[in-house]
């Protein structure tokens, strides 16, 4: 059984050439190795915010909202996750249901308007 580059060397060289494909906006391709690193260590929580934002920004919302749903069950106060499942689920027509992540991740970065 050959590796692919994609899956090719340790999980930190994986890890940094994820990186380096999101920050080219090649998301698709970034998700394509941080899904394998996630399922390697399910318990971090950077591999699957960064795998939520490459599903973003390639517009796999559902799969998005999937991510950042379980980042927020390891670490219910990472406020970046919780802004990024509002929109997420903004994006998705769910503007009701994106409300009270949006005000509570406002909240939780010190951004409440009228404060």
């Amino acid at each position: 059984m050959s590796e692919s580059y994609f899956e090719f060397g340790t999980p930190a060289e994986r890890w940094d050439r994820a990186q380096m494909f999101f920050d080219s906006k090649e998301y698709m391709t970034a998700a394509r190795i941080l899904s394998g690193l996630v399922e390697e260590a399910p318990e971090q929580v950077a591999p699957r915010l960064l795998l939520a934002r490459a599903y973003y920004h390639s517009a796999r919302l559902g799969k998005a909202e999937t991510e950042l749903r379980a980042v927020l069950e390891r670490d219910p106060v990472e406020h970046y996750a919780r802004l990024m499942l509002g929109r997420t689920l903004e994006r998705q027509g769910r503007a009701e249901e994106a409300a009270p992540h949006l005000r509570l991740a406002a909240a939780m970065s010190g951004d409440v308007p009228g404060v």
